[in-house]
């Protein structure tokens, strides 16, 4: 009897001390997989010069370091380039780099080496779909910004470099309505037309130009479509700086977030409905947790 006493509280013992380490090693494991960066998602439209100024302190960007513009959403890459290296010069920041890849430059190991290693890269704005068409030709792009993301740097981007952040993409077109317009008339089912984003931003699906174009319709479809996840609609001359699993709202004007707590969607002929939606607006200054 007492050797079996004893032999019951070694094997609880070990299992105490198991489930310890395998706890451990789970919390290195998050720890480790952490984006050491940061990300700064525009919502389009003009962009404050605090706005840049804040940008430029958080990448932690220095005399010896480099940014990186790129234009694959751009409907002129020269004009992207030259605007989006623009407010960084201005702001101080003189060592800049514009890559346009596939319409440009081919991207070779020494691209990737210059995006992995930039402190900052900024998205322009125009088309995401046309940007992450570039991805998919070449997918080591994503994988040298991923790189950089998790290395330290901030990746930021606005408009359509906003749309790109998330793994879940808003395109803007839809299914039922062939003719684009800016925001949708309809909450229907089977209507939104979504890709693949860059993934940096998991769980959430970004929308821009928000408030000013009246874009409730399309992700309020977004998050009754894909109801684990946040929608979060950025306004224009606003992002939301991301970083350590929190969004600080910085620029001019607000940002709304929907989340579908339901978790439950119903449809009535091609009419789309969800129960226990809540909506968030932030103003500059708060922060809130993703």
């Amino acid at each position: 009897m007492k050797n079996f006493i004893l032999l019951f509280l070694f094997s609880l013992s070990s299992a105490v001390l198991f489930s310890c380490s395998e706890l451990q090693n789970e919390s290195e494991l998050s720890i480790t997989n952490s984006p050491k960066g940061s990300l700064l998602i525009i919502g389009g439209g003009s962009r404050p010069d605090s706005m840049i100024d804040r940008m430029i302190v958080e990448s932690g960007i220095q005399d010896s370091d480099y940014a990186v513009v790129l234009t694959m959403s751009g409907f002129d890459p020269d004009t992207s380039a030259f605007y989006g290296e623009r407010q960084f010069r201005d702001a101080g920041v003189s060592n800049i780099r514009s890559y346009d890849f596939e319409r440009r430059q081919s991207f070779s190991q020494a691209a990737s080496d210059s995006l992995r290693n930039a402190s900052l890269i900024y998205i322009t704005g125009g088309s995401q779909s046309r940007f992450m068409d570039s991805i998919t030709q070449t997918p080591a792009i994503a994988e040298a910004l991923e790189n950089a993301y998790q290395d330290g740097a901030m990746i930021s981007g606005t408009s359509a470099g906003a749309a790109v952040m998330s793994k879940i993409m808003i395109t803007g077109d839809q299914n039922n309505y062939p003719d684009y317009t800016s925001t949708y008339y309809n909450l229907e089912k089977n209507n939104m037309i979504t890709a693949e984003g860059l993934g940096l931003i998991t769980n959430i699906i970004i929308d821009q130009h928000f408030v000013k174009r009246a874009r409730n319709n399309r992700l309020l479809t977004a998050i009754m479509e894909y109801p684990n996840h946040t929608g979060i609609g950025i306004d224009e001359s606003t992002a939301i700086l991301v970083k350590e699993g929190k969004a600080e709202v910085i620029g001019d004007s607000q940002v709304l977030v929907y989340n579908n707590t339901g978790q439950v969607t119903s449809t009535y002929e091609k009419k789309i409905g969800g129960k226990n939606l809540r909506l968030d607006i932030y103003l500059p200054g708060e922060t809130f947790v993703l």
